[in-house]
């Protein structure tokens, strides 16, 4: 089963940074990974769902013309707005909201383990459908099992890899794997720049 809203307000109710976003060398890390990961510099219409605190929205936003960035926790929302007032962070949550449109950028970053496995397609239906030609999805989960998480990250790619998007990038280690997928044929960052 999906978990709910009311396990995301429990675990805000106990501390506004429950993961460490702000304060672990770990989650900058990540952060600066993915964020290489990315193979366009700027892009016109990004979506993140599950932005939690906001803490990769504020570095996401200086690459994005427009950035819609939705939680489920309003205690989440409401540091995101505080933390990137560029943004648009709404509550609202996967996969019962969908936003109307498309995306040239959608990411997805330690939030599709929430999801159980129908809900989890769904999801992944919904973005592929969004992706703008030529967009780009990027996906970043946790390795380990948790016990409160209906799936692994493990399981949340392997899912992704049947998306019908062409894989462009991966990282993978013992603690998360990161992953790029592009709606179309895959073009290296070199060859996208004339170098190859």
């Amino acid at each position: 089963m999906t978990l709910g809203p009311e396990y995301f307000e429990k675990v805000y109710a106990s501390s506004e940074d429950p993961w460490g976003f702000t304060s672990r060398w770990y989650e900058e890390r990540k952060y600066a990974l993915s964020l290489a990961m990315l193979p366009r510099r700027r892009y016109t219409e990004a979506f993140e769902p599950g932005c939690s605190i906001g803490v990769l929205t504020a570095l996401l936003a200086p690459r994005c013309d427009r950035l819609l960035s939705w939680d489920v926790s309003p205690e989440a929302v409401r540091q995101a707005r505080e933390r990137v007032p560029g943004a648009r962070v709404e509550r609202a949550a996967i996969p019962g909201d969908w936003p109307p449109g498309s995306f040239d950028l959608i990411v997805f970053s330690e939030v599709l383990y929430y999801l159980g496995p129908e809900d989890l397609s769904r999801v992944l239906r919904l973005a592929a459908g969004s992706l703008a030609p030529d967009g780009t999805l990027l996906a970043v989960h946790w390795r380990h099992p948790v016990a409160d998480y209906p799936l692994t990250g493990d399981e949340v790619h392997a899912a992704l890899a049947g998306t019908g998007l062409s894989r462009l990038a991966e990282h993978r280690e013992a603690d998360f794997i990161a992953e790029v997928y592009v709606n179309g044929a895959p073009v290296s960052v070199a060859t996208a720049e004339g170098l190859t």
